[in-house]
């Protein structure tokens, strides 16, 4: 009788299993079961008058590889369930810390981008923000000298931001 018992709550757990749906990521990521794909633009940076014009596509290619690598949506070229779009609204590069002499000894390049973030799903995940991030540099190194390194550096960052708001629940 108790093995009749047991054999009803194993199957009454398993059925109670296969019914629920829970999506979860080893990332912190958020993703609905039923969002499959994601379509990220190409963020230009015409607001930005300053930046290399590698970086709009640096740029977006750091926010694509966060994405895919840390979820399992399908990157398609438009009308993803979840769609990433924006653009980059300032690059600067300023010195940041003087010393005695008035001489600066540390410099900032600083990117800033807005986001439109649109979830088809649900609406309300959708949301436009503005990010900033930056990396710092040695003043006795030219921008020129640093700068493909930087860049990389404040995409990893911004990028992070962005998925973090996005899907990682922060």
């Amino acid at each position: 009788m108790s093995s009749i018992k047991t054999s009803s709550v194993i199957f009454l757990l398993l059925i109670l299993a296969v019914g629920c749906k829970v999506s979860y990521s080893f990332t912190g990521a958020s993703v609905s079961p039923d969002t499959k794909t994601i379509s990220i633009a190409t963020f230009p940076s015409y607001q930005a008058p300053l930046a290399p014009p590698s970086l709009s596509q640096t740029f977006s290619e750091s926010l694509k590889d966060i994405f895919l690598r840390q979820t399992n949506l399908t990157l398609v070229k438009n009308n993803g369930d979840i769609i990433v779009e924006g653009d980059i609204v300032n690059y600067i590069s300023i010195d940041e810390a003087v010393t005695g002499g008035a001489v600066t000894s540390i410099s900032r390049l600083t990117i800033t981008v807005k986001v439109r973030y649109t979830d088809t799903k649900n609406e309300e995940n959708s949301y436009e923000q503005t990010f900033a991030n930056f990396a710092q540099y040695d003043s006795k190194q030219t921008l020129a000298e640093v700068e493909t390194q930087l860049i990389d550096e404040v995409n990893e960052k911004l990028a992070q931001d962005i998925f973090n708001k996005s899907l990682g629940n922060w």
